[in-house]
């Protein structure tokens, strides 16, 4: 796992086409704005269940060691 740094309004690029930008920080939240092209798909990890098809997990299929997203 890369661990970064950002102040409000920078940004990290992903792959050369997806953007990060830190828009905000308020108490105990962030507030990221992404660009990424329409065929990324980008979820919220709540919303990421591993059979979902949405994600395109094979149902049973696992992530990580533990199960988790691999990073």
């Amino acid at each position: 796992m890369l661990i970064l740094t950002r102040k409000i309004d920078q940004a990290i690029v992903i792959r050369g086409n997806i953007l990060v930008r830190v828009l905000g920080v308020e108490r105990d939240r962030v507030k990221l704005g992404i660009c990424a092209p329409e065929e990324i798909v980008i979820l919220r990890e709540e919303l990421c269940a591993e059979d979902s098809p949405e994600n395109g997990k094979e149902p049973g299929k696992k992530t990580g060691p533990d199960n988790s997203l691999a990073c």
